[in-house]
């Protein structure tokens, strides 16, 4: 039936290195983290704690994962600025793990941890098979699964074909990424994979995956969308292309670090410092996704006066994000509209309430929907009303060919699927007024000048 349409969208001591956030979003506490490594000396994992959607900070601190480089490997007790390794306290890990406010300490050597590490990576190849790379490695827990999994790439054969990465969980692979999945830049001819980050890039509440790798002498980004189970598919990562030619092309620094400050001036989602910082950030995504022909507004959908960020393409799709202590959220997420009798999406200003007009068998049924913001920063359904104008004999909520000459003829109104009397239904409970369409109209350049 034409309802609303929504598209969906290492805490234990690693001998190498930790660093352990824990965030929470509406959906539970999650953890982000990232992830680097170079060659035989890369960082070693244990569990990464749960990951995903950027929330309140939930933990004791907000981290990544790091990783050693050249020779230098371990952990250590104390904080210490510039150290070679380890997990640090604020910014991202990059390849050579010494670009961040503090180390959570390393001791540099090559002796036991060597050894621990050719240890990891023995029972790795065994676990998983020889082509693994057991230096980006990592048991993590995704907001896509219930429980921890493993993310397990495997190495390019001596052509540089063959590279594709794996989300295994008790011992059954869930996502084999292979190289038409992969994507332009970590298709054939890939040198080495340097750095995993897992953390939410589009403010979509799941965990998405951002890797670092070399192609021809030259570091290259790519980018996963993590979208989560429904009722149609399994969860699954997927390729953004445009994303990432752009992320590698224009980043200073094609390195965790660098893609973060690209995408969001380097800052984390929950620490924003105003609505206007965040937008600037969601706006920049578009525009780095190569989505020439969205445009914005700036809407007041519920009673404060923080406006909401609306994004899409008029007359094709709208995204709205809402901003609050610090955190940028996305209650929807490209809601598809103008085919297939969705006639758009509706906001009355200041009065929390949005509306959606729908049809199947060209009005012969009838639906109009209203939602609200919730306060975890969803959509919640207030109510679903359903018009059918025609006389469904057999009650199989179609439009059968026996049944068209009573189209228009006849009329029944559910709400919320209980039947309602024709009075009741001409008195609408949930209209509040004053309803305006969602319109992205406005520009870019013309959004940035309104969030100075």
């Amino acid at each position: 039936m034409g309802r609303v349409r929504r598209t969906v969208s290492v805490c234990v001591v690693c001998l190498a290195l930790l660093f352990v956030s824990a965030c929470a979003s509406d959906k539970g506490a999650a953890n982000e983290s990232g992830v680097s490594g170079v060659g035989e000396n890369a960082g070693m994992s244990g569990t990464a704690g749960a990951v995903g959607a950027d929330g309140a900070v939930s933990g004791a601190e907000e981290s990544d994962m790091g990783s050693t480089a050249g020779t230098e490997s371990g952990a250590g007790a104390e904080p210490e600025a510039g150290a070679a390794s380890g997990a640090e306290a604020e910014g991202d890990v990059s390849e050579s793990g010494t670009d961040g406010a503090a180390d959570a300490g390393a001791l540099s050597g090559t002796g036991d941890a060597a050894g621990a590490d050719a240890e990891r990576a023995a029972a790795l190849r065994a676990e998983f098979g020889e082509d693994c790379i057991p230096e980006q490695t990592f048991e993590v827990e995704l907001s896509e699964y219930e429980g921890s999994v493993w993310f397990v790439p495997f190495a390019p054969d001596e052509t540089g074909a063959g590279f594709h990465m794996q989300i295994v969980q008790n011992g059954e692979v869930l996502q084999d990424m292979h190289e038409e999945t992969l994507g332009t830049y970590f298709g054939k001819g890939l040198e080495s994979l340097d750095a995993v980050s897992f953390y939410d890039v589009n403010y979509d509440g799941e965990t998405d995956i951002l890797l670092i790798g070399t192609k021809g002498g030259n570091a290259v980004a790519s980018v996963y969308y993590g979208e989560a189970a429904n009722e149609y598919s399994s969860a699954y990562f997927w390729y953004q292309e445009a994303l990432s030619e752009n992320l590698t092309r224009q980043a200073a620094e094609v390195s965790v670090t660098g893609i973060r400050a690209l995408l969001s001036e380097g800052k984390r989602n929950g620490s924003f410092s105003g609505y206007q910082e965040a937008y600037r950030a969601a706006s920049r995504l578009y525009e780095l996704e190569g989505k020439d022909r969205v445009g914005f507004d700036l809407i007041y959908v519920d009673g404060d006066e923080v406006p909401e960020l609306l994004a899409g393409e008029q007359g094709y799709y709208v995204s709205l994000y809402m901003y609050r202590d610090g955190m940028l959220y996305q209650p929807i997420e490209e809601w598809y509209y103008g085919a297939m009798g969705n006639a758009g999406y509706e906001y009355s200003p200041y009065q929390n309430s949005l509306r959606n007009y729908n049809a199947d068998f060209a009005g012969a049924i009838m639906y109009t929907t209203y939602m609200t913001l919730g306060p975890s920063c969803s959509v919640d359904t207030v109510a679903e009303i359903e018009t059918v104008n025609f006389d469904d004999a057999n009650g199989n909520g179609m439009l059968d060919e026996e049944e068209e000459d009573s189209a228009g003829k006849y009329g029944v109104t559910y709400v919320n699927g209980v039947q309602v009397s024709a009075e009741e239904a001409a008195d609408d409970p949930y209209d509040v007024g004053g309803y305006v369409y969602m319109d992205p109209c406005m520009d870019r350049e013309t959004l940035l000048s309104q969030l100075k």
